[in-house]
């Protein structure tokens, strides 16, 4: 992926009243249209100005919905974005049909320039963990925080939950699927999707689960629908397939950001035990394991996520903080033990 993407974009702030997609309270989407690609981005009115950007990176077959709570809850912390990435959500398919991790990536990194809004706190579930840790390891200069919810980096040994997602990348088998399916009605689909990715899906509320289903039906009736899931996970197997410089393991050794890593103890597609290698792995970071959550904590728990969030960024303002007083040549002074260290 090429470090420097041309800039240019037009920003569309108004929506057409007619779209059906929902849009919570504090919320507003606005179109991004970039060289051979339009992306929609769900943005989050913040409690006050002047706060630090976000940026929130769905998983596959999600959309930046899956981010409303997570953001509510971080409203007096960071001014928070969430993409639709290309086709999937609001958004219509990329120009190119690019739906790897690194062309999923490049769109991410392209919005950030385009937007000039780096570096940000950068958060990804899933497909969209492993494409902000491409997008870290990349573009340092894009990314202050990097926080990953279940990010789907490479399994050996995949849960045996996890094997019919990854099957939607076999050529033939999304057209197996739809056929079987054919009876299913977009409430049955929701619900099969929840009992794969809520580690309870019993404790989501009746409004949350009309709204899902109303989502699905929406995204039923786009032509591309099929194609992107299926192109996606495609993506995301390839991805698994890299070596070298271009593997995912190998990139996350090489981002610089402060890293949260966040992990469902009940995670049914991107395993728990795969957390102490995560951990081990990016240089600077810390492990947040939730016991019952899924593989969408962020849905599930999306205090808890937060509060690590919280942490994660208070640590880095404390740091920024002493790293500037440093910078303004704080005096050493002779401590207890004669060693001089720096203080105040």
């Amino acid at each position: 992926m090429s470090s420097t993407e041309p800039p240019e974009a037009r920003i569309v702030a108004a929506v057409p009243p007619t779209r059906s997609v929902r849009v919570g309270a504090g919320e507003k989407l606005r179109t991004a249209a970039l060289p051979g690609l339009t992306m929609t981005v769900r943005c989050r009115t913040a409690s006050v100005s002047g706060l630090p950007p976000a940026l929130f990176v769905h998983g596959l077959g999600g959309s930046s919905q899956n981010w409303s709570a997570l953001m509510e809850r971080l409203a007096d912390r960071v001014e928070g974005e969430a993409v639709d990435l290309p086709g999937f959500g609001d958004s219509p398919p990329p120009d190119d049909g690019n739906y790897s991790i690194t062309g999923h990536a490049r769109a991410v990194i392209r919005y950030l320039d385009a937007r000039a809004r780096g570096p940000v706190h950068l958060v990804g579930n899933s497909m969209g963990g492993a494409i902000a840790t491409r997008v870290a390891a990349v573009r340092p200069d894009l990314v202050r925080t990097l926080t990953l919810v279940s990010p789907a980096l490479p399994e050996l040994r995949p849960q045996r939950t996890a094997v019919p997602t990854g099957l939607l990348a076999v050529p033939g088998v999304t057209r197996l699927f739809t056929r079987l399916t054919r009876d299913w009605d977009a409430e049955r689909r929701t619900r099969e999707v929840m009992l794969l990715t809520f580690g309870d899906p019993s404790l989501v509320t009746r409004e949350a689960f009309a709204h899902a289903v109303e989502e699905f039906e929406r995204r039923l009736t786009l032509p591309y629908f099929w194609d992107a899931l299926t192109r996606s996970a495609r993506g995301v197997v390839d991805s698994y397939a890299l070596g070298g410089q271009h593997s995912l393991w190998r990139q996350a050794e090489r981002v610089l950001a402060p890293t949260l890593l966040v992990y469902g103890g009940r995670d049914q597609l991107v395993s728990v035990r795969m957390a102490d290698r995560a951990n081990a792995t990016f240089r600077d970071s810390r492990l947040l394991t939730l016991l019952d959550a899924g593989h969408v904590a962020m849905m599930e728990y999306p205090e808890a996520v937060a509060r690590g969030m919280r942490e994660l960024l208070d640590d880095v303002d404390q740091r920024d903080g002493r790293d500037s007083r440093e910078a303004r040549g704080a005096v050493p002074v002779s401590g207890a033990d004669g060693s001089g260290a720096a203080r105040g």
